[in-house]
């Protein structure tokens, strides 16, 4: 790493759009930074920023082709007039109301849910509700079964048929390193251990929940991660939501990446924190607010903030793109605030040895104040945990809700992290867990590289295991996931609210368990 004033020099030594430099290929534009001339509508972000990437760094986000956005309006105008229609005919009972309404005695009451949330939810999104909430009977790995289900009145209910449809080639799973499977050396020591502790501890860690295999695994996540400490949590979604209300509070300022997860907005709310938003991995958009911060203070009062707590994540799950965290340490070293760092998607699914975004990019762990992740993805069980400083761990030990009012992690779950921690770090004896970082990462490169050559838009860095490909048309989500369906490949289709309305996708999450054909098919 370069001393941080010549890193926060270099930062601001030439202009980028969207936080990158444009020396390299011509000015640069996407789906956040609009309006600059380029010679093509496919952008590559190579980055060569003074030497804070040691190694290169390409994104594609391909801006939205003017006609394919002006039909996927007029698309989504069509179903919009049209359950306006349908609603009318089930005000004057022409057509049978199926979803759930006030009765009369109530219609002068505060309505329980927003209008236009209502609406869409029963004219738009049930015409494509077959899409989500699949049941599978299996382990969700490579290939899983899936309970078929049919519905008979336009999916507001579904009947089971009782058939099982088997070797789904499992698509949408976090399975990123394939330690979901129900045989190996991981299902063995947790059944061995379910034997001997039983399924759940019945109690909090402050009371009689500290069992020897928690200390056991948070000694183990600080060596994993570098760190002088580490606290284990039993559920991701918590780790984020109720730590950041312990770390900030009245008179501090978080500054949220606006692509954020909801468990880190939800905590930023919680926290009674001022929030401010920053474009999506734009560093010219951080620094600006940096800058504000430290110059206007807190509003009315101008006093200075408490504290500055810059909150991003590893690898964006909706977007597949990597956090440009050389740039953002710097800056956070440059203004003096502090780094919080969500690595659930990253974490073994990236660097050499998968111990994340920050070894991706040879940085020093140090340099990242609170590293945050989870258990429920590349190590195949449940929950999270935080790595730090030992004072910080300590504080939460006493100060987080999560540590104080939560049920610790069931001790089968511990014993599967441990082992499979162990797998990847090589301590085991044997090399299986580095061959699965290292065939995720040649999985990620060969199906980006095959969809591209296919003629998809796809979104996101080259190394990101996460797979947008770009759907856009309202009626293409449900065509596209049930069609896939039928080709047993089970995906994952996301649309408004959980996108921009124009930019819906199919996201392909891949896994070191997938064969090249799995792939190929």
């Amino acid at each position: 790493m370069e001393r941080p004033e010549r890193a926060a020099a270099a930062l601001g030594a030439q202009p980028r759009a969207n936080g990158c430099s444009g020396a390299a290929h011509g000015a640069l534009r996407n789906g956040y930074v609009r309006g600059l001339p380029a010679p093509d509508t496919q952008i590559n972000h190579i980055v060569h920023n003074g030497g804070l990437y040691k190694r290169p760094f390409n994104e594609d986000f391909e801006e939205t082709p003017m006609l394919v956005a002006v039909l996927t309006y007029v698309g989504y105008g069509v179903l919009t007039l049209f359950g306006y229609l349908r609603d009318f005919m089930r005000q004057w009972k022409i057509e049978k109301c199926q979803n759930a309404t006030e009765r009369e005695e109530q219609k002068d009451f505060v309505p329980l849910y927003q209008d236009f949330e209502n609406f869409y939810n029963r004219n738009l999104y049930m015409r494509i509700r077959d899409s989500w909430n699949r049941p599978i009977c299996s382990v969700p790995g490579a290939k899983v079964d899936m309970m078929e289900r049919v519905s008979h009145d336009y999916n507001w209910t579904f009947t089971y048929t009782g058939r099982v449809i088997k070797d789904i080639i499992n698509m949408g799973s976090y399975n990123y390193l394939g330690f979901a499977q129900k045989a190996g050396t991981c299902q063995e020591a947790a059944a061995k251990v379910l034997s001997q502790y039983g399924a759940g501890v019945c109690s909090t860690r402050q009371e009689m929940g500290n069992l020897d295999k928690h200390e056991e695994l948070e000694k183990l996540v600080a060596r994993f991660l570098g760190v002088e400490s580490a606290m284990a949590y039993g559920m991701g979604f918590a780790t984020n939501s109720m730590n950041i209300p312990a770390l900030v509070g009245k008179g501090c300022l978080i500054l949220s990446d606006e692509l954020n997860h909801a468990s880190l907005v939800l905590g930023a709310r919680l926290s009674g924190a001022t929030i401010r938003i920053f474009k999506h991995n734009n560093m010219q958009s951080l620094e600006k607010l940096l800058k504000d911060a430290i110059v206007h203070g807190q509003p009315r009062t101008r006093r200075p903030w408490k504290k500055i707590l810059i909150l991003v994540e590893g690898i964006y799950s909706m977007e597949g793109s990597i956090v440009r965290l050389p740039e953002v340490i710097a800056l956070k070293k440059k203004y003096k605030s502090y780094l919080y760092l969500d690595e659930a998607h990253s974490i073994g699914a990236l660097g050499p040895t998968g111990r994340g975004v920050v070894e991706y990019f040879g940085l020093n762990p140090e340099d990242v104040d609170v590293m945050m992740g989870t258990f429920t993805k590349s190590f195949g069980a449940a929950g999270g945990y935080i790595g730090g400083k030992k004072e910080l761990i300590d504080y939460l030990r006493t100060y987080s809700h999560s540590a104080v009012y939560a049920t610790s992690l069931s001790p089968p779950v511990v014993e599967q992290i441990i082992t499979s921690m162990k797998c990847i770090m090589g301590e085991d004896g044997t090399t299986v867990g580095k061959a699965r970082v290292q065939q995720l990462a040649e999985n990620t490169r060969y199906f980006r590289r095959r969809l591209k050559e296919m003629g998809f838009i796809i979104y996101g860095n080259e190394d990101s295991p996460v797979v947008p490909l770009m759907l856009y048309m309202p009626a293409k989500i449900g065509a596209f996931g049930r069609e896939m369906l039928k080709r047993n490949i089970g995906v994952v289709v996301v649309g408004f609210p959980a996108t921009p309305i124009i930019e819906s996708r199919a996201r392909f999450c891949l896994s070191a368990a997938h064969t090249k054909e799995m792939l190929d098919t």
